[in-house]
């Protein structure tokens, strides 16, 4: 069943998760720290743009975990392309400390908020909840106040 009504299907109080990375070693760690925790449920994981929106149609995520940096569609299309038609399902960007300049393109593009890669599990859970508490659509501030990133900028 598709709903294009911008709404999403979480069962019983769990965060529906959806990751999307073209590196599997990264969608299997991502996935192995989101099964830590009893309120966070993986629908699905895309190696690509296309195959997230797919996958959207299909498992109706609350939130979509996205690397920027993924083959063909860019991740901030794709995260375009997300909320433009399911304006309720809200995106992480998922980054690297060299890809930070590709922040601000995200959160114009529609996520919430950017990651950095390297998080702990704990810090993930706590983003996916604050994202999923977060109003639909934040009032307008600057990009710098919205881009949260999560992570210690230590080499």
């Amino acid at each position: 069943m598709s709903n294009t009504s911008g709404t999403t299907g979480s069962p019983a109080g769990r965060i529906q998760v959806l990751i999307v990375d073209d590196n599997a070693a990264v969608r299997r760690a991502l996935a192995t720290f989101l099964l830590a925790f009893e309120d966070l449920k993986l629908v699905g994981e895309a190696a690509g743009g296309e195959a997230a929106i797919d996958l959207c149609l299909h498992t109706q995520p609350d939130v979509v975990l996205m690397d920027l940096t993924i083959p063909g569609m860019s991740g901030a299309a794709a995260i375009r392309a997300i909320r433009g038609r399911w304006p309720k399902i809200q995106i992480i960007a998922l980054i690297t400390f060299q890809e930070i300049d590709l922040a601000r393109e995200a959160v114009e593009a529609g996520a919430i908020c950017c990651l950095l890669k390297n998080v702990t599990a704990d810090e993930l859970a706590e983003a996916i909840r604050a994202a999923h508490a977060s109003p639909v659509d934040p009032p307008p501030v600057e990009t710098a106040t919205r881009t949260r990133i999560t992570s210690d900028l230590r080499s």
